[in-house]
């Protein structure tokens, strides 16, 4: 199909306003597969962990694995928590960034055709978020728009660094640009703490590490000056931002009194924070209210990390106690907006 970041998708609308889901995942199996032909011996993909954790994570996945390789139960499930509009994004396990380009390249376009055909079952229900071979930015690039032309794609999900390199790399402007440029959102994902051999135990490179990774990617993203050159870059960042949103008086401090902290903004880090979206994926209440008083309801979108054990199950519920204004915006009116997408009652 040939579209474009802002041609109105149609999707359906059940109760008075519409529900949509920022945050969930879809794993390509195809892909899987031909990695593992490929490279036999894959790097680990969560290789700060422990024989516990491990354990529980065999169970989760094999107990997951209908949910996030299909269609049918994630529907069943959506119907179930109130949820009109999934937008669904890869596996953050199939980053295959650590692939050669060319491998790279032909394992996104796997993985975006996977989820163009998912979202083609059921147009009204799904929209796509793609991956990229970050690896290599040229193709990274030419995969974005095919991403946007050809699939209808609206959002790109992206890793907290790339092959070993910062998401504020030099090499990395041009793709940030061409995503200004397209006007399609970049979904920021983390999958552990890249520096993780103090949180193997208790599950910590997950609990500790995903937010900590997103803290640190945000902040080369902000002391780097990409969102000062690109101030109409679309970014959302999962678990609530990381811990910047909680913590943003230090950065600020910083370059109050640090030359070195304001080499490449031309404001405080805050206000760049402000800047963007974030998901609400944060599991209490208090802290769901401090982000809605620290960031505004204008820049929130509820997120549930579907189908993952370290999800919301009760996304709905989890908003109820906001202001009707609040709770709106958030449940579904900023991401339609975001997302380009066009609600009928159905």
């Amino acid at each position: 199909m040939n579209s474009s970041a802002h041609d109105p998708i149609v999707v359906r609308q059940k109760g008075k306003h519409l529900v949509v889901d920022i945050h969930a995942h879809l794993n390509v199996a195809a892909a899987e597969a031909a990695i593992r032909a490929a490279i036999p011996d894959l790097p680990r993909g969560l290789p700060f962990s422990c024989p516990a954790s491990d354990n529980v994570n065999a169970r989760m996945f094999k107990e997951i694995g209908p949910k996030l390789n299909g269609v049918e139960l994630r529907l069943a499930d959506m119907d179930r928590q109130g949820v009109d509009v999934q937008a669904i994004s890869p596996n953050p396990g199939q980053y295959y960034y650590f692939a050669p380009p060319e491998l790279g390249r032909d394992l996104a376009r796997a993985i975006n055709d996977g989820i163009a055909d998912a979202v083609g079952s059921v147009p009204d229900r799904l929209v796509g978020m793609g991956t990229l071979p970050l690896q290599d930015c040229t193709m990274a690039i030419e995969e974005m728009r095919r991403c946007v032309k050809d699939l209808g794609m609206r959002g790109i999900e992206i890793g907290t660094s790339a092959a070993g390199r910062e998401l504020a790399d030099p090499s990395l402007r041009p793709f940030f640009a061409a995503a200004e440029e397209l006007g399609i959102l970049l979904f920021i994902h983390p999958l552990g703490f890249t520096h993780g051999n103090r949180l193997s135990e208790h599950y910590l490179n997950n609990i500790i590490g995903n937010p900590l990774e997103s803290s640190i990617a945000l902040s080369h993203l902000i002391f780097g000056g990409v969102l000062d050159d690109h101030p109409g870059l679309k970014l959302c960042v999962a678990h609530g931002g990381g811990y910047l949103p909680s913590y943003w008086g230090r950065m600020d401090h910083a370059y109050r009194e640090r030359p070195d902290c304001r080499q490449n903004i031309s404001r405080e880090p805050s206000s760049y924070l402000r800047d963007i979206w974030l998901d609400t994926l944060v599991f209490d209440q208090t802290q769901l209210a401090a982000l809605v008083h620290s960031h505004g309801s204008g820049r929130l979108c509820m997120g549930t990390d579907y189908p993952f054990d370290m999800g919301e199950p009760d996304p709905v519920g989890f908003h109820s106690r906001l202001g009707d204004e609040d709770r709106i915006r958030i449940l579904g009116q900023n991401a339609t907006e975001l997302l380009g997408l066009s609600p009928i009652q159905k």
